[in-house]
């Protein structure tokens, strides 16, 4: 196995840290297979953050990771709309993920695209209003994730796909979706390994996306018991995967 897999492509909330807390072995892991000579990266359906920040985060908690092996939600968005070459865009998203569309041409009154991350706060009244109006008139629709709901930082709350799909059935108009397990992020991260599909497998905790994501492009994946893993069990009779493992730490195991 060893001589097939040598891109290894990580999901972080819930594989390598769960609720701002460290797995144990998730640190030993990654260090592992880098000196194996395994090509890493490390893909998250996180809006909020930016491939830097993300990185700085997990260098805080003890990783040793490259701004450039990271591929956030935002940052595959921002790829995909430069591809649309875009007149305009409203991009309504919090946190350091803003920083990833810094490029574009924002216009909040008429944009050509409207592109929903996690807005927080923002996600009110008026703006779901405004983002309703403008649609009707023209704007599309760009979602960095489908997910409905979250609980990486603890108590159950409403994700982006929640909001989006509010949107798309006010509107009767149908979004296009970026993150996992969409198939564009993940052929742009494999493409960044510069390895065959073949070659390449993902370690995730979540069935629908990093599982089923894996599935929609063709790369081998590896399910752990962990994260959002006692959520979504009951896919795993239905969502193919190629091995089922306990921990991070048996991760290793499998690629010696």
């Amino acid at each position: 196995m060893k001589s097939e897999i040598r891109g290894i492509i990580f999901d972080i909330d819930g594989v390598l840290t769960y609720q701002e807390k460290v797995y144990p072995g998730a640190r030993e892991t990654v260090e592992y297979l880098r000196n194996q000579g395994i090509i890493l990266r490390f893909l998250t359906n996180s809006t909020l953050k930016s491939r830097k920040s993300c990185a700085d985060k997990l260098n805080k908690a003890g990783f040793h990771i490259n701004t450039s092996e990271v591929i956030t939600a935002s940052y595959a968005t921002a790829m995909y709309l430069r591809k649309k070459n875009p007149i305009s865009c409203w991009v309504m998203l919090d946190g350091e993920g803003l920083q990833e569309f810094k490029e574009f041409r924002h216009n909040e009154n008429n944009p050509e695209y409207i592109i929903v991350g996690d807005y927080r706060n923002n996600f009110n009244f008026n703006n779901m209003n405004k983002a309703l109006r403008l649609m009707i008139k023209g704007s599309q629709l760009i979602v960095m994730i489908p997910e409905l709901i979250d609980t990486s930082l603890g108590e159950i709350e409403l994700n982006v796909g929640s909001w989006a799909g509010m949107l798309e059935r006010a509107t009767g108009t149908k979004a296009v979706y970026v993150g996992k397990p969409n198939p564009f992020v993940f052929n742009l991260t494999v493409d960044t390994t510069g390895l065959p599909k073949e070659r390449v497998c993902i370690v995730g905790d979540t069935i629908s996306t990093d599982i089923q994501g894996a599935n929609n492009v063709g790369i081998k994946s590896v399910l752990l018991k962990t994260g959002a893993f006692e959520i979504e069990k009951h896919l795993v009779k239905t969502v193919k995967t190629d091995w089922i493992v306990d921990s991070i730490e048996e991760v290793g195991h499998l690629f010696a």
